[in-house]
C-alpha cells in the first residue's frame, strides 16, 4: 500500500521542467561543468550516488568570508539551471557558502522523482558537504522552499546539532494545501505539521500573505509549532514565489544569520537546547510571548478528553456495581464498528483529495518558472 501511495503522489506532487542545462565533463580533471548557465569561478558541481540507486547534481558555491553552509532545497518546478542566479544571490548577500541539489528526475539527476527518493537525495547532498567540503553539523543551515520544506524538515529531525531552519512558503502537508485536517492521513506526503515539534534548532519562517498556491496559514501553524521559532516575516502582498522580489526578504535573511552567528556552536544534543534560549531573546516576536508560557513550559498540561473520561470512569467505577460481561462485550463491538465506519470515511476523504491536491499541483508547476524569471529580474535591476 505505501509504494501505491507514493506512487501516486508523486505523479500528482512533481512537475519537473524540461532540463534547463547540459552538463560537460572534463577528460582530463574529471571535473562537472554546468553549461547553459552563467560561469562562475566559485561553483563546484558534483555527480552525487544515492542510497536509492540514482544519482543527482549539486552545485557548491563557496564564500570566502563564510562560517555557515546553507544546504537549499527548491521547489518543484525548478531545477538548477534555473535557481543558480538565486543561488549566487543568497550566497553573496549572507556571506555563506551554499549548496543547491536537483532531485531524481530533475534537470541532469537520474531516476524518479517521490517524496522517498527527495529525502535520499538531500541525504546525499548533506553527507557530500561533510565528506567532501568538510562542514561539520553545527556549521549547517538547511533551507527549504515550498515543497522543498519536506526533505529539509525530514533531514533536520535527524541532526540534534544543526545550526538553523529556514521555511520558505513552506507546506504543512501536501493534502492540507487542500483541506483543513485536524489529523493526518496515511496517504499524505511531507508530514511537516507533525515533523516540527521535532526540530531543536532555531527556525525561520518566510510567507507572503498574498500566496495563492500555499496559504499563509501553514506557514503561521508550523512558526507556532516550533520549538525555537525566531521573528517570522510575513511579506504583505508576497505571492507564492516572488518573495525574493522584496526589500524585506534579504534584509531579514541577513539579520537572522547574523543572530545564528552570535550563539554558540551546539556541541552536543545538550547544549543545542540550551543555545535555544539566546535566540528566543533575540526574537522580537518571542518577546511579546514571553508573558505566555508555552504549552511544553506549563507545569501541568490541561488533560485531554481520553484522559478525563478515564479519569471519570473511574470514579464511577467505585461507586457503581460492576458491569456485566454482557454488556462489555456489547460496547466492545460497538466501539469497533464505529472505529470501522471512522476509517473507512477518512480513507474515502483520501482519495477524493488526491484528485483536488492533483490540481493544485499543476497550478504550482504553472506559475513557479514564471515568477522566478520575475524575480530574478527584478533582483537584477
Amino acid at each position: 500500500m505505501g509504494g501505491a501511495t507514493s506512487s501516486i503522489a508523486a505523479k500528482l506532487a512533481f512537475f519537473p521542467p524540461e532540463p534547463s542545462y547540459n552538463i560537460n565533463i572534463d577528460e582530463q580533471t574529471q571535473k562537472c561543468r554546468l553549461i547553459g548557465v552563467p560561469h562562475s569561478e566559485k561553483a563546484e558541481v558534483s555527480m552525487l550516488d544515492t542510497k536509492r540507486g540514482h544519482y543527482i547534481l549539486a552545485v557548491y558555491l563557496k564564500n570566502p568570508s563564510a562560517s555557515l553552509t546553507v544546504l537549499y532545497s527548491h521547489g518543484n518546478a525548478a531545477d538548477l539551471g534555473q535557481m543558480f542566479m538565486f543561488l549566487t544571490e543568497l550566497s553573496d548577500q549572507l556571506c555563506v557558502n551554499i549548496m543547491g541539489y536537483d532531485y531524481a528526475g530533475y534537470g541532469r539527476s537520474t531516476g524518479e522523482p517521490s517524496e522517498q527518493n527527495t529525502y535520499a537525495d538531500i541525504e546525499a547532498a548533506y553527507t557530500c558537504l561533510k565528506e567532501k567540503y568538510e562542514v561539520k553539523e553545527e556549521d549547517i543551515i538547511l533551507y527549504g522552499q515550498s515543497i522543498g520544506s519536506g526533505p529539509t524538515l525530514e533531514l533536520a529531525t535527524r541532526l540534534p546539532r544543526l545550526r538553523a531552519v529556514i521555511l520558505q512558503s513552506a507546506i504543512l502537508s501536501g493534502l492540507r494545501v487542500m483541506y483543513r485536517m485536524k489529523r493526518t492521513l496515511w496517504l499524505d506526503i511531507y508530514k511537516n505539521v507533525d515533523k516540527i515539534p521535532h526540530i531543536l534548532c532555531p527556525v525561520l519562517v518566510i510567507h507572503g500573505t498574498e500566496d495563492e498556491v500555499v496559504d499563509i496559514s501553514h506557514g503561521k501553524r508550523l512558526w507556532e509549532l516550533c520549538k525555537d521559532k525566531y521573528e517570522p516575516l510575513w511579506l504583505n502582498g508576497g505571492s507564492h514565489c516572488n518573495l525574493q522580489a522584496f526589500p524585506q526578504f534579504f534584509k531579514h535573511l541577513k539579520k537572522f544569520i547574523s543572530a545564528i552567528e552570535k550563539l554558540p556552536r551546539p556541541e552536543s544534543t545538550e547544549l543545542n537546547q540550551s543555545a535555544n534560549q539566546p535566540m528566543k531573546q533575540l526574537s522580537t516576536a518571542d518577546q511579546s510571548e514571553k508573558s505566555r508560557p508555552s504549552t511544553s513550559q506549563r507545569e501541568k498540561p490541561r488533560p485531554s478528553f481520553g484522559q478525563r473520561e478515564k479519569s471519570r470512569l473511574s470514579a464511577d467505577s467505585r461507586e457503581k456495581p460492576r458491569i456485566s460481561a454482557d454488556k462489555r462485550d456489547k460496547s466492545r463491538k460497538s466501539t469497533e464498528l464505529s472505529l470501522k465506519a471512522r476509517n473507512s470515511t477518512d480513507q474515502e476523504r483520501g482519495r477524493n483529495s488526491i484528485d483536488r491536491l492533483g490540481e493544485m499541483m499543476r497550478s504550482v508547476a504553472m506559475c513557479n518558472v514564471d515568477c522566478l524569471k520575475q524575480t530574478v529580474s527584478i533582483s537584477g535591476d
